[in-house]
């Protein structure tokens, strides 16, 4: 089925019934599934997606249920954004979308076409790390490291919100991403150092 033939409503109807009739079959296997009775007898067609991804476009064949993050690592082999809660409560998937952050596991990769994209691996330039990937090393802003691309990309896009002022501030504004090792107070200093930096700070 081509990108153009399918509309938002329509590419949600195919993700909620083909993902129902999954969930249903495994509930109740001798039950006809609602895929079934509406049609669906196979998985639907492919549909053909461009992603702009840290400055380059890739076309792919994806499932309509395929979230942006599997589109990343399973397909684009980016794997810097990783699977944590799958519910966009952790943060670890969070990437940048139009400069602003987004959990990329809530987020269908087929209604991203022509947003801007980037992942923890599109931030530096060349051999020269982003200001708070530099801050995070310096600072000692991570342990187990599973969630410190979605604390990066997260920061960056608190910094240019202008909400990295204090201390405090950076706490609400970060509140949305996990760190189970506790280095908070790390990760806190490290957007603060960085967004001197950058002088992203209100009235700076």
């Amino acid at each position: 089925m081509p990108r153009s033939d399918v509309t938002r409503r329509q590419l949600l109807e195919i993700a909620a019934v083909t993902g129902g009739a999954l969930v249903g079959g495994q509930l109740m296997p001798g039950a006809s599934s609602p895929a079934a009775a509406q049609g669906y007898r196979s998985a639907p067609a492919p549909l053909d997606v461009v992603l702009r991804v840290n400055g380059a476009e890739h076309r792919l064949a994806l499932d309509a249920r395929t979230t942006l993050l599997d589109a990343l690592r399973e397909h684009l082999h980016l794997t810097g954004s990783k699977k944590g809660c799958g519910l966009g409560q952790c943060g670890a998937c969070t990437v940048l979308m139009d400069g602003k952050r987004v959990k990329s596991c809530l987020n269908l990769a087929a209604l991203v076409e022509g947003r801007e994209i980037t992942t923890i691996e599109g931030l530096a330039q060349g051999d020269q790390l982003h200001p708070l990937q530099a801050a995070f090393i310096e600072r000692d802003a991570f342990q187990c490291g599973y969630c410190t691309s979605g604390q990066i990309m997260a920061g960056v896009a608190c910094i240019n919100e202008g909400h990295a002022n204090s201390p405090e501030e950076i706490r609400e504004w970060m509140s949305g991403n996990l760190c189970r090792c506790g280095a908070y107070d790390h990760i806190v200093a490290a957007i603060r150092d960085a967004a001197a930096v950058t002088g992203s700070t209100r009235g700076g």
